[in-house]
Parts: structure tokens; C-alpha cells; sequence
């Protein structure tokens, strides 16, 4: 495979995510499209370092960007728990009347 095609899948991935958050209104589905953002950035960004700097540092690098990826999950999952148990908030529009 060349570096083309993983470079059309990180298009797609970031795309598709950029279309979950742009036409979401719920919390939990505006950070799933931001997980595949991040995700299409990861594939993009370990298919030019495999592709231009062959070597087993790209492994690594996406050894940790996973591991940011769920650590962000569950802190914004952790953030949405406690904002619908106190206040029963689940929508964009509703959350950002909290800062008033």
C-alpha cells in the first residue's frame, strides 16, 4: 500500500468526524466525532513518519497518541456523567447555558 491511500483514509476519517461535529447536538456525539478527527490525524501522521522515516518510531508514536485518545475519552465521558446527574443536561444548547 502506498502513502496515498492512507492518506485518503485520513481524509475520510477526519472528514466524517468533522461532519459528526458540526451536525451533532448531543455531547456524546460531538466526542465521538472528535475521536475520529483525532484518529484520521493519528493514521495521517503515522503513515508520513512510516512512509518518509522508515523506522520503528512511528509504533511508538501511535502507542501514545491511543493512549491520549482514551484518556481524553474518559475524562470527557467522566465531565458529561457528572453534568447529566447534576443538572440532567445532554445537549449543547443546554450545556452552554451553564456558563451564566
Amino acid at each position: 500500500m502506498s502513502l496515498d491511500v492512507f492518506l485518503l483514509l485520513a481524509a475520510a476519517l477526519f472528514s466524517v468526524g468533522l461532519y459528526g461535529v458540526l451536525s451533532q447536538q448531543s455531547v456524546v456525539m460531538l466526542m465521538m466525532g472528535l475521536e475520529l478527527m483525532l484518529g484520521g490525524v493519528i493514521v495521517a501522521a503515522a503513515a508520513v513518519w512510516h512512509f518518509l522515516f522508515a523506522g520503528a518510531d512511528a509504533q511508538v508514536l501511535v502507542v501514545v497518541a491511543v493512549t491520549v485518545m482514551a484518556v481524553e475519552m474518559a475524562v470527557g465521558f467522566a465531565v458529561v456523567t457528572a453534568l447529566f446527574r447534576t443538572r440532567e443536561v445532554d445537549m449543547t444548547d443546554m450545556a452552554a447555558e451553564l456558563k451564566e
